[in-house]
């Protein structure tokens, strides 16, 4: 999904230095998006790999 993400953000940066207002602003508007929900999967994951490592460890 971060994948994604960075290739929404390079079309929005080709879009942008190329003049197409409308398609830097969607592409971007997507990236963002993307972004934030792979921030969100990431820190769940690390709150629950933290809770299941403090458990097998003791």
């Amino acid at each position: 999904m971060l994948k994604w993400a960075f290739i929404f953000l390079l079309i929005a940066i080709v879009a942008g230095i190329l003049g197409f207002s409308d398609v830097e602003a969607t592409a971007a508007t997507i990236a963002q998006w993307l972004f934030g929900i792979f921030l969100v999967l990431f820190l769940g994951a690390v709150v629950i790999g933290l809770a299941i490592g403090s458990r097998l460890m003791s």
